[in-house]
């Protein structure tokens, strides 16, 4: 399926885990490509003419209670570091939608999600490398808050804002 601009659904974070992912995102990104704030993206590309895209998440939104996730280490990415997370409420979030949008999908957002905040990515292995071991040597284990869903458009590189979805 081709759609012009589709639109991308993250996870919405608390103001406080979003600055802290956005801090070490304009630290370690390169800066030339760096035009996102930090985020957990949960489908990549959604057809922005199909209204069942904005009825289904308006609906989960609506049921869905406020989730924990688990932010349980730092990976490489190859050519990149993110934070890997783990949350059986978001899996199931995410299996839900997968089921409703199925035709509407591509190979990407068809598999199971990963879930992870990238915060530097495209450099090469041995800046990766080395960011990984820094931020590894003093990171714990935590648990952030997953507060709603927000809709973004893809514009070739930056995204435009569409709307957030706030949880109960």
């Amino acid at each position: 399926m081709h759609t012009e601009n589709p639109l991308i659904l993250t996870l919405k974070l608390d103001d406080k885990v979003q600055t802290y992912f956005n801090q070490l995102r304009a630290r370690y990104f390169p800066s030339e490509r760096n035009f996102l704030d930090a985020h957990l993206t949960l489908f990549h590309h959604l057809p922005a003419e199909e209204p069942g895209v904005y009825s289904m998440i308006e609906e989960l939104a609506a049921r869905q209670q406020s989730l924990l996730i688990d932010v349980i280490k730092i990976v490489s990415t190859g050519n990149g570091v993110a934070f890997k997370c783990e949350s059986a409420e978001l899996q199931k979030v995410h299996n839900h939608l997968q089921q409703q949008w199925r035709q509407w999908l591509i190979p990407q957002d068809r598999q199971k999600l990963w879930p992870h905040i990238t915060i530097q990515n495209k450099v090469s292995a041995d800046t990766a490398a080395n960011t990984l071991q820094e931020l590894s040597s003093g990171f714990t284990p935590f648990v952030m808050p997953g507060s709603g869903l927000s809709l973004w458009r893809y514009l070739g590189g930056p995204w435009e804002h569409v709307d957030d979805y706030s949880f109960q």
